[in-house]
């Protein structure tokens, strides 16, 4: 029977309020600091995986927990906007949507975050017919998600169980312990982390023996390289892609780009060499302006470089 959505996106759901100046530097002492630039955009890696994979062609259905605010209706509208499905999104009347304030001084940023609903989401909220509806269900920001662990191998379970498959992107480990990821791995089809956090996860002492430890636990494993591009094994299959040369303005949610055109290539049974090029290519492509969606790129413009 088909599926109603290509991908359910279980995650985290805030706006980033970026300001911007090359000269910003704030000061405490009830002192006023000017900034160059403000804008007020889709954050969190969740969201912007989201709208990434929406903007390919992909039918998105997202899940998470927003406040019932300012904040929080920006998100529900901004991704509706982008053809997410939000009807899924929870809102709570007693708790403030997150909000990242981004300081951002173009070769340098500080990040500035209130938490608010962006842990609030619990796996037994993602119910079964949720999960019968779709071809893929990703998490991402798993650090983060901290009511969300505890059932997470019981989520991709039920989700595989139901006939879809799963990918994890872990992003940073605040807390530097990299805990628990390895029983949730053990239901995951796709595995999406980047190099330092492939490293820590594995202990390993190179690239390559990282690559080869996660292969063994999960199907695919892509590994995001930043300048150096991604390198992705199957099975026995490793191919690397180099990244594209285009004028970086931002790598925020690069990965997180680069995840929604992998999932893209992986859903329509592309080969590992191709799925990994559209990645690359998306990822490299959403550099190109402030913020994390509004450089993402069309399949025909990533399938063009």
């Amino acid at each position: 029977m088909a599926k109603e959505v290509d991908l359910l996106v279980a995650g985290e759901i805030n706006p980033d309020l970026i300001l911007s100046d090359p000269n910003l530097e704030p000061r405490f002492g009830q002192q006023e600091t000017l900034a160059e630039d403000a804008t007020l955009t889709i954050g969190s890696s969740s969201a912007i995986f989201a709208c990434g994979a929406a903007r390919l062609g992909l039918k998105v259905a997202f899940i998470g927990i927003v406040g019932k605010d300012i904040f929080g209706n920006f998100m529900l509208e901004a991704l509706a906007s982008r053809g997410v499905d939000v009807g899924q999104v929870i809102a709570y009347p007693d708790q403030k949507t997150g909000v990242s304030v981004i300081l951002d001084r173009g070769a340098d940023r500080a990040i500035l975050t209130h938490i608010g609903t962006m842990n609030a989401l619990r796996a037994d909220q993602v119910t079964d017919d949720l999960l019968r509806r779709a071809c893929h269900l990703h998490v991402g920001s798993y650090f983060l998600q901290t009511a969300l662990l505890p059932g997470l191998p019981d989520l991709f379970q039920r989700a595989r169980a139901l006939g879809a498959s799963t990918s994890l992107d872990t992003n940073w480990d605040p807390a530097g312990q990299w805990a628990g990821v390895a029983a949730s791995l053990r239901f995951t089809t796709v595995f999406f982390p980047n190099e330092v956090e492939a490293l820590a996860l594995t202990q390993a002492s190179t690239m390559e023996k990282a690559l080869h430890a996660l292969a063994k636990d999960v199907p695919v494993v892509a590994v995001k390289l930043g300048e150096q591009g991604a390198i992705a094994q199957r099975g026995d299959e490793i191919v690397h892609v180099s990244a594209f040369s285009v004028e970086v303005v931002d790598t925020v949610g690069a990965g997180d780009s680069f995840d929604a055109g992998f999932i893209y290539g992986y859903l329509q049974g592309w080969s590992l060499e191709a799925t990994l090029r559209l990645a690359v290519a998306c990822g490299s492509l959403s550099t190109r302006a402030h913020g994390g969606t509004a450089a993402q790129p069309t399949l025909q413009e990533a399938m063009a470089v």
